[in-house]
């Protein structure tokens, strides 16, 4: 399934144990159906000593959520659905646009 969600865009979280916070996408794993977002479904992974990291120890990361958790930011700072129009352009091309169901504004 092609998501309309995409690397870079602002999301917001509408629901689970991070709701109402908002990140931008890091990440995108169109067959799992998941998304990173910056800040949100942050976890305590235990680490071995390794080069990179000599102590080990615990570290905080970023966890991937589910895409239907997620809405994409309008220019408002409303979370909004996505809707598709396509277009011609001067070539001939067919352009697809994201656009925000809330203010009708390209995304």
């Amino acid at each position: 399934m092609k998501l309309r969600i995409k690397k870079g865009d602002t999301v917001m979280v509408i629901s689970g144990g991070s709701k109402g916070t908002t990140g931008r996408v890091l990440e995108i794993d169109p067959v799992k159906m998941r998304v990173l977002v910056e800040g949100v479904n942050i976890r305590t992974k235990a680490t071995r000593p390794s080069q990179a990291n000599p102590n080990g120890g615990l570290i905080k990361r970023e966890m991937p959520i589910h895409y239907s958790n997620v809405q994409l930011v309008d220019k408002n700072g409303n979370a909004t659905r996505v809707g598709v129009e396509r277009s011609k352009s001067a070539e001939g091309k067919t352009v697809i646009r994201r656009i925000a169901r809330t203010t009708k504004e390209e995304l």
